[in-house]
């Protein structure tokens, strides 16, 4: 299966830095959260399986070590897009020179991705999170 790695990074970057957004440098760790939305446990899998925490106790490689700071660093500032294509580039990198993750990846069902996050205020102490969702092209037609 031949994957076009450019466009899956493009396609898996949103639901990354989404569920970086909803758990910080936690996404990383392997156990997840029942009520976890469907996206950001989606983002969630996706960057363990790329920087090899699906897995443990395996070595990982210098190009997941790195994409896993950028992790890292981008919790840190959520809403950094520099750091959001940083993270893009990263894991077209790493789908590049691991062929064998990114068919892995390419053959999981996705979730709508999402393509805002508002916060508002409705009253004192009462926030109010909505996810907006839009719809991912994966190339396929059926026409």
């Amino acid at each position: 299966m031949s994957v076009d790695v450019v466009q899956l990074a493009q396609d898996l970057t949103p639901y990354a830095t989404t569920a970086i957004t909803a758990y910080g440098a936690a996404v990383l760790a392997r156990v997840e959260s029942d009520a976890a939305d469907t996206t950001i446990s989606y983002g969630q899998r996706i960057l363990r399986r790329l920087t090899g925490r699906d897995t443990p106790g395996s070595e990982t490689s210098a190009a997941q070590d790195a994409l896993a700071d950028t992790v890292t660093e981008l919790a840190g500032t959520p809403g950094d897009a520099d750091l959001a294509a940083v993270l893009r580039v990263q894991i077209r990198r790493l789908m590049t020179a691991h062929p064998d993750i990114a068919a892995d990846i390419a053959e999981w069902a996705r979730p709508a991705a999402p393509t805002t996050v508002t916060i508002t205020t409705s009253g004192d102490r009462s926030p109010a999170v909505q996810t907006n969702y839009g719809t991912i092209n994966t190339g396929d037609s059926t026409t």
